[in-house]
């Protein structure tokens, strides 16, 4: 069985979200990458031009006549200069949450909200994380004026974004791309938008996919050289992905590994050949963390990734994945397929570094245990 391998000295942070969600969830974090983020989620803020007035000279008798005096209310909009951003230069690293209570003479709660209006920029690029990693020579942006809302996501959270990659969470039901040219929604087609919003030339690319009924972390890179890196270096790039599947029956082993070869039918659903190197080999891990009468709660670690491969496995292993009709489940109480993409580790293309992405189980995975002592999160 293999371990999931973890970072060591690495700096923790929970994985705040930017961008929408038809769904709440919450997402974890681990990184040591040391390269500071890039965030897009909004457009630069609008500088915005000082107003002047003034009266036009009159000629009367040879002489100038003096501009007639108008009083200066406070709050007159007609007279008040707009202030230009204040500028803040970064010295040490931070976070730019703390940073930012240094620096205003304001309470936490004004400086988030200040936050979330998109009036803080980090060298010109408006970002609303709290916990945005700092590093000397960046300079911060404050301005009066909040930025335009950045269009919700639908189906999707932002775990991490930086100049290579981008690291999501998605909901089930949200296909990460469409298979034809179809208007269908797709977290592709919402995260190209997303980085098109401060350059339209801007793009992303497919890394590696989910089911669209399965939830959980994927991630996509934003330049074509970064995704053919990660995957042609997947095995090596990809230290761990944890998934947790919520399968029918009582699993009896505490523990085990599905091993087999895997081939597609004409209708699209992948089997497991009986007949040795028949195939694309697929070997799944798995270890037993709930279980009664109806239903069993598993720990799945894949260490290959073929299509619908846990699905496959679990119909094999006779423990299909609830809700999953297409590999032999007879129940629809979960109303969605019980399979969460938990955990993503890998080595960051760029810089090195190890970053561990890791997410809850869906709530609905624990309902059948509910009065039982929960998994450990």
């Amino acid at each position: 069985m293999n371990k999931r391998k973890r970072s060591t000295g690495g700096t923790s942070a929970k994985g705040k979200s930017y961008g929408g969600s038809s769904k709440p969830h919450s997402g974890r974090s681990n990184t040591s990458s040391s390269k500071p983020n890039s965030p897009r989620s909004g457009e630069d803020t609008n500088k915005v031009s000082a107003s002047h007035s003034s009266a036009a000279p009159a000629k009367s008798g040879g002489k100038v006549a003096k501009p007639a005096k108008t009083s200066k209310r406070p709050g007159n909009a007609h007279y008040r200069k707009s202030e230009p951003p204040r500028q803040y230069k970064v010295t040490e690293p931070d976070e730019l949450l703390n940073f930012l209570l240094k620096h205003l003479k304001s309470g936490r709660n004004a400086v988030k909200s200040i936050l979330g209006r998109g009036q803080v920029s980090v060298n010109e690029k408006v970002v609303t994380k709290f916990n945005e990693p700092l590093t000397p020579g960046q300079v911060v942006f404050i301005s009066k004026e909040g930025a335009v809302a950045a269009p919700s996501l639908t189906g999707i959270n932002i775990l991490h974004e930086d100049d290579d990659i981008i690291v999501i969470r998605k909901e089930a039901g949200l296909l990460s791309i469409a298979a034809d040219k179809s208007d269908d929604l797709t977290a592709y087609r919402q995260l190209m938008s997303h980085v098109r919003r401060t350059n339209e030339l801007n793009r992303i690319f497919i890394v590696h996919r989910l089911d669209r009924d399965t939830s959980g972390v994927m991630m996509f890179a934003k330049s074509e050289e970064v995704q053919q890196q990660l995957q042609n270096n997947w095995k090596e790039n990809v230290q761990d992905r944890v998934y947790v599947a919520l399968v029918e029956g009582a699993v009896a082993q505490e523990e085990g590994t599905i091993s087999s070869w895997l081939k597609e039918t004409k209708t699209l659903k992948m089997y497991s050949s009986s007949r040795p190197n028949d195939g694309q080999h697929a070997v799944t891990h798995y270890k037993r963390l709930k279980s009664n009468r109806e239903f069993s709660l598993l720990e799945v670690r894949l260490e290959t990734g073929r299509k619908n491969q846990i699905r496959v496995h679990m119909e094999d292993l006779g423990h299909p994945i609830a809700g999953d009709r297409k590999y032999g489940a007879r129940t629809r109480d979960l109303g969605r397929l019980g399979l969460h993409a938990r955990v993503l580790s890998f080595i960051h293309p760029t810089t090195g570094k190890l970053m561990t992405f890791e997410t809850d189980i869906p709530k609905p995975f624990l309902y059948p245990f509910r009065g039982e002592a929960t998994p450990a999160q």
